[in-house]
């Protein structure tokens, strides 16, 4: 890549992350909605959105109840090209992209099928 490229992409991800770092309501607000989803497909989560907390960032824990308690999965909301915001998987960093915001029930499906995946590792979850 050259390197006036190099210079670009260094630009955008620290707009982006600027953007992330400053975007708190933005991201509580779209994790809310989403806990109301993944609730409603059985998940339990823990809401970790107060300073409190300690977090550098909004977090919400999905994870399963009963026997599978150990299989979970943390979601943040980060800011994305275009004045877009997006779910994320923590610890994947920009890898860890899940979906969109803005339908939340579509990405509650996704969040429903990482997590039945690591329970019952199946093609059919991936």
């Amino acid at each position: 890549m050259a390197r006036g490229a190099h210079r670009a992409v260094g630009r955008w991800q620290a707009v982006l992350r600027w953007r992330t770092a400053i975007g708190d309501e933005t991201a509580v607000r779209n994790l809310e909605v989403l806990a109301i989803a993944v609730k409603r497909m059985g998940w339990r989560c823990v809401e970790l959105y107060e300073e409190e907390h300690g977090f550098p960032m909004p977090l919400l824990w999905v994870y399963a109840s009963g026997a599978a308690e150990d299989v979970g999965a943390v979601v943040t909301v980060r800011a994305t090209a275009g004045g877009g915001w997006g779910y994320f998987e923590v610890g994947q960093g920009r890898g860890g992209f899940l979906f969109p915001c803005g339908d939340a029930k579509a990405a509650a499906e996704r969040v429903d099928r990482l997590l039945k995946y690591r329970m019952f590792p199946n093609p059919e979850w991936a």
